[in-house]
């Protein structure tokens, strides 16, 4: 799933590469991928590119339509003008991504294939955005303001905060007070931080020497100093790793970085013992026994269905 970096790395991406050039065509070919039916995407035609922005996971492309818009870019008043600004929202989801061409084919893609949508520029490049999988959850809305996507509403504050520079942790540990649940769980909700998702979780969690099965509520605040920090370390470094990357090449990035998530049975890089992992229904964390729970090792429960 791409997560923070990624999305910030695809948002400057796309600003680099097609800020300045006009949508020639969008095409749809996933029934489910659209959540907005007004304005209709076809109202991305003709308009230009003015940059790129992300809002915690969500990549939000911006465009313009210089002839609605009045000599100092506001909106003109009166009905039937076309807004300043449409904003075309993507999320990835878990088995979405951003394929971006300098000259895209000729080819229409083909319906309820790996191509959910495709955006042509009038420079001959664009890209498409496609789920692997069978389960789709890769999402587009067209809006006015990126706000009016509910997932964008609910979003908590970013994970390094307005400035870039994170969440100080007097501000964390305001959002993780009364908490109940496991902090893996809580930085990974989005209503409670943005940005956050399962592999960056295992990796923050890492860095702070915190259990995933900690009680979000009850750190000290010793714990929310060490775990303030690994968000900004953690997170700040990878944005750094991604940054002007080819498209193409974050995924590799991203697993270059990692040290616990992903790794199960190979030794800690850290402490040299061996990475261990907590499974579910369908996803799975990794984390270091020694630098994170004195030694124990979580219970696996679906190991532990089958060994009953």
């Amino acid at each position: 799933m791409p997560e923070l970096p990624e999305v910030a790395a695809l948002a400057g991406f796309l600003a680099d590469h097609a800020t300045g050039q006009q949508v020639v065509a969008v095409t749809v070919t996933s029934p489910n991928v659209l959540t907005t039916y007004d304005p209709p995407v076809s109202a991305l035609v003709g308009r230009t590119v003015t940059g790129a922005t992300r809002h915690g996971k969500f990549l939000d492309l911006v465009t313009a339509d210089p002839a609605a818009t009045g000599p100092d870019g506001a909106d003109p008043t009166g009905p039937g003008v076309a807004p300043a600004e449409l904003h075309l929202v993507l999320h990835l989801a878990r088995a979405g991504w951003l394929r971006w061409s300098d000259e895209m084919g000729t080819v229409p893609p083909k319906m309820r294939g790996p191509i959910a949508l495709r955006l042509r520029l009038s420079g001959g490049g664009g890209f498409d955005v496609t789920e692997a999988g069978t389960r789709k959850s890769v999402t587009a809305a067209v809006v006015t303001d990126p706000a009016q996507v509910r997932g964008v509403a609910r979003l908590g504050p970013d994970a390094l905060g307005p400035d870039g520079m994170g969440l100080a942790a007097d501000r964390l540990g305001a959002l993780l007070a009364g908490s109940t649940g496991r902090i893996k769980t809580v930085i990974t909700d989005q209503a409670v931080i943005a940005g956050i998702g399962n592999a960056y979780s295992d990796e923050i969690l890492h860095a702070a020497r915190l259990s995933p099965f900690a009680t979000a509520g009850s750190l000290d605040a010793e714990a929310l100093a060490r775990l303030a920090d690994a968000i900004r370390d953690v997170l700040t470094d990878a944005v750094r790793r991604t940054a002007g990357a080819q498209a193409a090449r974050l995924k590799g990035e991203k697993r270059s970085g990692l040290r616990v998530h992903a790794r199960t049975g190979l030794p800690c890089p850290v402490c040299g013992d061996t990475v261990a992992e907590v499974s579910f229904a369908d996803r799975s964390f990794q984390y270091c026994p020694t630098c994170q729970t004195g030694g124990k090792v979580l219970a696996d429960r679906r190991m532990s269905r089958l060994l009953r």
